[in-house]
């Protein structure tokens, strides 16, 4: 194991996360600041929901792309042999730290997203197929319901579902990990869980069409 390549690698994957490219991009093409409107949240959706899908996919992708990116930093520095259970738990390590930047981003004042978007790019460097099964939940539930606090807890939780019941991995920090996400993404989504009971929790779209009373 290379301690230069460790220590690249985390400070890389912070920085990485911290990137806010919710709050930037809604400065630099429709000035204003994102988490003063709709959700006041500094991710995808609350971008969607106040500046359009041609502004919020973009920003969906690079929020995916640094995650992705963050958790392969690792690798790329080769800070440990490769195919090996260190390396995997070094990748495990970064991502948590890039989801963690993108939760308090340096760059934004410390106050960002909730690390969805970021949280699944780790998730799909780590294991593409189980991701994208999960990936796959979140979709689903989306098209059923329109709420993506919902999609996002669902698709969070069967991650260790998917990964105890029908994968296998030889990381039991991975295993652990999976763990974290569930509960974490219930934790930073706790406000939307608020709403959900009183129901006031917004729909990002609707097949059906408003009734006028």
């Amino acid at each position: 194991m290379s301690l230069l390549a460790v220590t690249i690698s985390f400070i890389a994957a912070y920085l990485l996360g911290s990137v806010p490219n919710a709050v930037w991009v809604g400065k630099k093409f429709h000035g204003i600041d994102v988490r003063e409107h709709g959700s006041k949240n500094a991710g995808a959706t609350n971008v969607i929901r106040v500046l359009g899908w041609k502004t919020g996919i973009p920003v969906l992708l690079a929020d995916l792309a640094k995650g992705w990116l963050a958790a392969m930093m690792p690798v790329f520095l080769n800070a440990a042999a490769p195919d090996t259970a260190l390396l995997k738990n070094l990748q495990i390590i970064a991502g948590i730290i890039a989801i963690t930047g993108h939760i308090f981003p340096v760059f934004a004042g410390f106050r960002g997203g909730k690390g969805v978007a970021t949280m699944f790019g780790v998730l799909l460097a780590l294991q593409p197929l189980l991701t994208l099964c999960s990936v796959g939940v979140f979709l689903s539930v989306l098209l059923f319901t329109g709420i993506v606090s919902v999609s996002s807890m669902i698709a969070g939780i069967s991650f260790p579902v998917f990964l105890f019941s029908i994968f296998s991995t030889p990381s039991v920090l991975f295993r652990i990990f999976t763990v974290i996400v569930a509960v974490a993404l219930l934790f930073t989504h706790r406000k939307n869980i608020e709403r959900l009971f009183k129901g006031e929790e917004k729909k990002l779209f609707t097949f059906r069409k408003k009734t006028h009373q």
